[in-house]
């Protein structure tokens, strides 16, 4: 098991990081735990911001009390704050959020009046300090995750296909598209670090057809890699059927029908991963508590299929799959950005030296 301390070089990550999100000496950051979140992180951000000559100040809520019926798990939907307006006010008013909430602030509905005031707001997932350091951003994958939002942006229709079987179309229209390098610096934007992906949020009623999650395909809800295939029928948006024969599938429907919840079959976003640096073998090197699999949302070529939360098409849920897949091919009005698990010259970003 790695240990939780302070080292220098954690502490230099942090501070590059803050830089790129463009705090200068003299800023008010603001930085947001809950009483769950990963202590060495909260200090290492204290430090971090303290060393560039900011002026940070931690607020700290208590977890909640689990309301849900099933464990929520890497949502990006925090119900932390509980709308708690002088907490939300404070956390406007300042230039950067640092947010360390267990689950992320990504879907809160706390987010747009956070936004709003002009913060920034900078997710930094709940991984040990070492994942982070193993994935600090790089500017160079800035210009091709913007590249690849454009054509994500000009295209109509998104089509998923692999030899496993699955074969999905997504309709583009009305989508809200966003990507992520690790870093902001615009007001009223959001990232998270560790970052590299390029998806869209569908409108409703735009998904449907066959989803297949193959052997070594990712179910990051469960930090689990796929063993036994299964198969997804989705229709007007929403997993109808769930198809397979072992564990994989059957811990799958157990999930789904614990929320009670429609919206929890439902489609959240799609996208693709972009970053090289992000390692699909990654949960082989870590004990579970100390990876959050934000990584695995994000390495170069996965097809990413979620479930949950979507604003766009009016849907809140906490139940959330993120489900990570390899060996896709993944098309743009019929123009392949991601061929067989690889993307294509036009979005391929540059290999780590």
């Amino acid at each position: 098991m790695l240990r939780e301390r302070i080292e220098g070089k954690w502490i230099d990550c942090f501070a590059e990081v803050f830089g790129r999100c463009g705090v200068v000496a003299g800023d008010v950051v603001a930085i947001l735990a809950e009483t769950q979140s990963r202590q060495i992180n909260l200090e290492l951000a204290e430090l971090a911001l303290l060393r560039l000559g900011c002026r940070p100040f931690l607020i700290t809520v208590p977890s909640p009390r689990l309301s849900a019926p099933a464990p929520v798990r890497s949502t990006g939907a925090s119900d932390a704050l509980g709308g708690l307006v002088p907490v939300i006010s404070a956390l406007s008013q300042s230039v950067l959020v640092v947010d360390l909430t267990v689950e992320g602030l990504l879907h809160a509905p706390e987010l747009p009046a956070i936004l709003k005031g002009g913060a920034r707001l900078l997710m930094i997932s709940n991984e040990h300090p070492e994942a982070l350091e193993r994935l600090m951003p790089d500017p160079a994958l800035e210009p091709n995750v913007r590249a690849a939002m454009r054509q994500l942006r000009g295209a109509s229709r998104m089509h998923v296909s692999s030899r496993a079987g699955t074969d999905l179309q997504i309709s583009l229209a009305g989508a809200q598209v966003g990507g992520v390098w690790g870093y902001t610096a615009r007001p009223g934007t959001v990232a998270h670090w560790p970052g590299g992906l390029c998806l869209a949020f569908p409108a409703a009623g735009a998904v449907a057809g066959t989803l297949v999650l193959d052997t070594g395909d990712v179910n990051l809800t469960f930090k689990r890699y796929i063993q036994d295939p299964v198969r997804l029928t989705i229709v007007d948006d929403h997993v109808v059927d769930i198809a397979g024969e072992g564990i994989d599938a059957e811990l799958m429907r157990g999930y789904f029908a614990a929320w009670g919840d429609r919206s929890a079959y439902a489609v959240s976003h799609v996208g693709w991963g972009m970053n090289p640096a992000a390692r699909w073998d990654a949960m082989n090197f870590y004990d579970r508590r100390d990876f959050n699999g934000t990584e695995l949302r994000a390495f170069a070529g996965n097809f990413l299929y979620s479930t949950g939360a979507n604003e766009v098409a009016g849907r809140h849920t906490l139940g959330h799959f993120d489900l990570p897949m390899r060996h896709c091919t993944v098309s743009l009005d019929g123009v392949a950005v991601v061929d067989n698990g690889v993307l294509v010259d036009a979005v391929r970003p540059p290999q780590p030296a």
